[in-house]
């Protein structure tokens, strides 16, 4: 406890599930528990628990400026990280290998993009995932709104057949759904045609 107050409980309510978090790096925890149980500054990693007493989540985070909003990661998530932490000192995020923008209603406009939803593929990580798989990147740039904008590339719209409609939903689903070494098949748009492309995932970051 920040206080020095040990054996503390609190109480509250679970306010909503699978919430996203966003770290301060910019990466996102998916999935994630809210509640409107004190937490404070310091005291993150105590258990959430149910009213039988069992854990369901570790308490990990506050919205700053508000009170009653505290986040916690659910404990399957918990138990797929911690033993990797524990033999290896860290955990390895799956990963397709590549990088791209979320496509928009307004982006599918201004780029005459054939869909409003997924990921238009921007760059692939050589050697990596996507790039051994065959799936393409951007093959040029623009500048949209004073923005570098690399277009051409494939556009990804589901993996395993789970609708991808943007960055984050991509995310998502390779954190909570699958692991490092898996196959999965990723659906491309590719010049009017639809592919479905098997990908190997690797850990990111890879070199």
């Amino acid at each position: 406890n920040p206080f020095g107050l040990d054996n503390t409980l609190t109480m509250g309510v679970v306010s909503a599930l699978g919430r996203p978090l966003q770290r301060d790096n910019g990466d996102f925890i998916f999935n994630v528990i809210q509640t409107d149980a004190a937490i404070n500054p310091g005291n993150s990693g105590g258990p959430l628990l149910n009213s039988r007493g069992i854990v369901i989540g570790v308490n990990t985070a506050i919205r700053d400026n508000a009170e009653g909003i505290g986040f916690a990661v659910p404990v399957n998530t918990i138990k797929r990280i911690v033993p990797a932490l524990i033999a290896e000192g860290s955990y390895p995020h799956p990963s397709l290998g590549l990088l791209g923008y979320s496509i928009s209603a307004e982006l599918a406009r201004t780029l005459q993009l054939p869909v409003e939803n997924g990921i238009l593929v921007a760059q692939l990580y050589r050697n990596g995932p996507a790039f051994n798989a065959g799936i393409q990147g951007a093959s040029k740039e623009i500048i949209l709104n004073n923005r570098r904008i690399l277009i051409g590339g494939d556009i990804l719209t589901a993996v395993d057949s789970n609708p991808i409609n943007d960055w984050n939903s991509l995310l998502q689903y390779l954190e909570l759904k699958t692991s490092v070494g898996d196959t999965v098949l990723v659906k491309i748009m590719r010049a009017g045609q639809i592919l479905e492309i098997p990908v190997t995932l690797a850990a990111e970051p890879m070199e």
